[in-house]
C-alpha cells in the first residue's frame, strides 16, 4: 500500500517538477512550487454532508465515479479522492504582496496558464491511473461539472476542489474562503476521483476554520483590509462582491500584461497565513514543524 501512495503521489509530484510547470513568460519560470498530496475515502461521511449542506446539486465520489463508469459496479469504499496543493513560488509572493488593487503579471499568468497546469496535472493523474489499471475521472475536466446556486451560499458547483482538499486534511478555510494548508493560502489544488483503494490523509483538524487566525483567536483580519473590492468582512466572503471585482482586473490585464486573462487575490498574499499555518494555531494542534514550513 505504502509503495502504490508513493507511486500517486511521484505522478504529481514529478509532473510538477517537469516543463509542463510553466507560467508562459519570456523567462519560462515555474508556475508553482513543491506540491503537497494527499487523500480521502470516497465513503468519507463528510461528502454526503456536503450534499446535503451546499445543496442536492453537489456530486459526491460515487455519483462522479458511477455517472462516468455506468458499467462498473462499485461501493464508496473502493474509491479514492487524490488531492493536491499547488504553492505559489515565492517570487510570485514576494511580488504581489506589494500590491494593494491590481494583480501583478506572475499572479495573472498563475491563474490563468498555471491553472492550465493544473488541468494538464489532473488529466495526467487520470490517464496514469488508467494505464495502470484504476478508472479514474476528474470532476473538474468532466462535462457532468456544473456551475449551481446553493441556497445557503450562494455560487457553488457540483464539484469543490477545496472542500476535498479539507477532507484530505490538507487545509482549513479562511474568512475570504481560501484554504489555508500547510504552505499556506496563496495556491491552487486540484483532485482525481478514483477506483483505488488508498490510506486517508489523516486530519488533525475538526473546526474546518482551526488555520484561521480571526476564527481561532479573533485576531489578525488582515485580509480585510487587503480586499481592494470591499468584498470581506468578519461576518465572511461576500462572492458577487468579489466576482465583479475579478471582471474589472481582466481590462488591467490585457491593457498591462497583453494577454486575455484576470485574477486578484490580494488576500491571500501579505496575510499571516500565506505561506503556512500560523505557528500559533499550528501548536494548538500540536502540529510538527515540517507542518509549518
Amino acid at each position: 500500500m505504502s509503495k502504490l501512495r508513493s507511486w500517486v503521489e511521484g505522478l504529481v509530484k514529478a509532473f510538477v517538477d517537469s516543463p509542463e510547470n510553466t507560467m508562459q513568460n519570456q523567462e519560462n519560470e515555474r508556475a508553482w512550487g513543491e506540491p503537497l498530496v494527499g487523500f480521502s475515502s470516497g465513503a468519507d461521511p463528510l461528502y454526503l454532508f456536503y450534499k446535503e449542506d451546499i445543496g442536492s446539486f453537489f456530486m459526491t465520489p460515487l455519483e462522479w465515479f458511477t455517472e462516468t463508469f455506468p458499467g462498473v459496479e462499485v461501493e464508496a469504499k473502493e474509491l479514492t479522492v487524490i488531492s493536491w496543493i499547488l504553492p505559489q513560488t515565492e517570487v510570485t509572493k514576494t511580488e504581489h504582496r506589494k500590491q494593494i488593487r491590481w494583480p501583478t503579471d506572475r499572479w495573472a499568468r498563475a491563474r490563468i496558464y498555471g491553472e492550465e497546469v493544473n488541468a494538464k496535472l489532473r488529466k495526467h493523474v487520470m490517464e496514469s491511473l488508467k494505464d495502470a489499471g484504476y478508472e479514474a475521472v476528474s470532476p473538474q475536466l468532466s462535462p457532468l461539472w456544473k456551475g449551481s446556486i446553493s441556497e445557503k451560499y450562494g455560487r457553488a458547483s457540483s464539484w469543490s476542489e477545496r472542500h476535498a482538499a479539507y477532507t484530505a486534511g490538507l487545509g482549513t478555510f479562511g474568512l475570504c474562503d481560501g484554504l489555508i494548508t500547510p504552505v499556506g493560502k496563496a495556491m491552487r489544488t486540484g483532485s482525481v476521483v478514483a477506483r483505488i483503494e488508498l490510506p486517508p490523509t489523516p486530519r488533525p483538524y475538526e473546526d474546518h476554520h482551526a488555520y484561521c487566525l480571526l476564527y481561532m483567536r479573533g485576531t489578525c483580519g488582515i485580509c480585510i483590509d487587503r480586499c481592494p473590492a470591499g468584498a470581506i468582512s468578519e461576518e465572511g466572503h461576500d462572492k458577487e462582491k468579489c466576482s465583479s471585482y475579478l471582471d474589472l482586473t481582466r481590462e488591467y490585464v490585457r491593457e498591462n500584461f497583453g494577454f486575455k486573462g484576470y485574477g486578484c487575490g490580494l488576500c491571500q498574499t501579505g496575510v499571516p497565513c500565506e505561506s503556512l499555518i500560523p505557528p500559533e494555531l499550528a501548536m494548538d494542534l500540536n502540529l510538527p514543524a515540517s507542518s509549518t514550513s
